[in-house]
């Protein structure tokens, strides 16, 4: 016979589920609200009382335990996994991202429409301080931010307490803008940013691509045209406001065909690759360069470049999630999903794991003490009391 309920968690799934029930006039108060859906959902749960509870207390150590844990991912990148009703549980992932790149992030609870989730994301510096960058707005699973620097971004997820079932996190990079020359990419770049130019009096503030004279240059973002020209340098050049504050600048070009005040959209026609200005030396190619105002000029490669790869196939057994299991020989605990990576500890033979999520053919595992990280799913079995399967998933 199970043991009854603490009363403090009693009261916790009391309160919590009249909060669910929060309806349109809560929402339309969060719309005033400085405050992120996090913060605010935090305060409702301090006013009803719960805050001092032990599952409370849980659920914001889970959360500051993967922030501190979160593993260094390469993208695009794809984990599944399962909740049980009442866990408390938080995943955050770590970024490495160029300027000019876009972040999508995401957290799926399938068959369910109704819980939240709360999406945050923080800013690494140079020292490994973490600074709050953005939250995702309330009712919202899915965020998308575009960071002003380069540099490491820790991405969290964590749903509102007691809610279970199968879930699914999603991390992926994109440019944010496309690519200017038709038909051409990244292969076609064949001088970059930072390149000497004039025996060294001036840097290259751009990439030049090449491709046969003729070939199609197109808007690499939707905007206005501010200005088409000619200069002693650029030759026949044009300049672009896009909708995310952007000066683009296509030149060299052999003609144009727009002009100035022109609206255009992604993907249109507005020139033809050539060599006109200092470039009538060299074969035709298009000198794109972006710049921002009180910023400059700034490298444009990642705002163009898209990456290669796919998300790994999911090969790990999907009935282990969210289930407790056992190490079937000494095997390392790694810090991310990928052979050769960092170990955060050495598991030794028959030691139990809680199975969280499962990504390729890892399986992201809790410990005892709290840590996470990453086993070889073929180093896990069901402990003795689950029924065992051999089925396995592939997505």
């Amino acid at each position: 016979m199970s043991a009854a309920p603490a009363p403090s968690r009693v009261l916790a799934f009391a309160v919590l589920a009249m909060l669910a029930g929060c309806g349109v006039r809560e929402r339309v108060a969060d719309m005033f609200d400085s405050r992120t859906p996090r913060e605010r959902y935090e305060a409702r749960l301090a006013l009803a009382g719960v805050n001092n509870t032990a599952l409370m207390s849980d659920w914001l150590a889970s959360a500051e335990r993967a922030l501190a844990d979160a593993p260094a991912v390469t993208t695009p990148h794809v984990e599944e996994g399962v909740l049980v009703k009442g866990d408390v549980g938080a995943f955050a992932f770590r970024v490495s991202v160029r300027r000019g790149q876009e972040v999508t992030f995401g957290m799926e609870l399938h068959g369910d429409s109704v819980s939240q989730v709360f999406l945050d994301v923080w800013e690494v510096d140079s020292a490994g301080a973490m600074h709050r960058y953005e939250s995702a707005d309330s009712g919202q699973r899915t965020m998308q931010i575009e960071p002003r620097r380069a540099g490491n971004y820790v991405f969290r997820a964590q749903p509102e307490m007691l809610r279970g079932g199968r879930f699914t996190l999603r991390i992926g990079l994109a440019p944010t803008l496309a690519f200017p020359v038709k038909g051409a990419g990244v292969g076609d770049i064949k001088s970059g940013w930072g390149a000497s130019r004039d025996g060294g009096a001036r840097d290259h503030q751009g990439i030049d691509i090449f491709a046969r004279r003729g070939t199609p240059v197109l808007a690499a973002a939707p905007g206005e045209i501010a200005r088409v020209s000619t200069s002693r340098l650029g030759g026949n050049v044009i300049w672009q406001r896009d909708r995310r504050g952007n000066s683009l600048y296509y030149a060299h070009l052999d003609r144009w065909n727009v002009v100035d005040g022109q609206n255009v959209n992604v993907g249109d026609t507005i020139g033809f690759v050539g060599n006109t200005g200092n470039a009538r030396r060299t074969p035709p190619h298009l000198h794109f360069g972006v710049y921002r105002r009180g910023e400059g000029a700034t490298d444009p490669r990642w705002f163009v470049t898209r990456l290669q790869g796919t998300a790994p196939r999911l090969r790990a057994d999907t009935a282990l999630l969210g289930d407790s299991a056992r190490v079937t020989r000494a095997t390392p605990l790694l810090r991310v999903p990928r052979p050769a990576a960092a170990e955060v500890a050495s598991l030794a033979k028959d030691a139990d794991v809680q199975v969280l999520t499962a990504v390729g053919q890892y399986y992201r595992v809790r410990l005892a003490d709290g840590s996470t990280g990453y086993v070889s799913a073929g180093r896990l079995r069901a402990t003795e009391q689950q029924r065992p399967t051999t089925t396995t998933h592939e997505q």
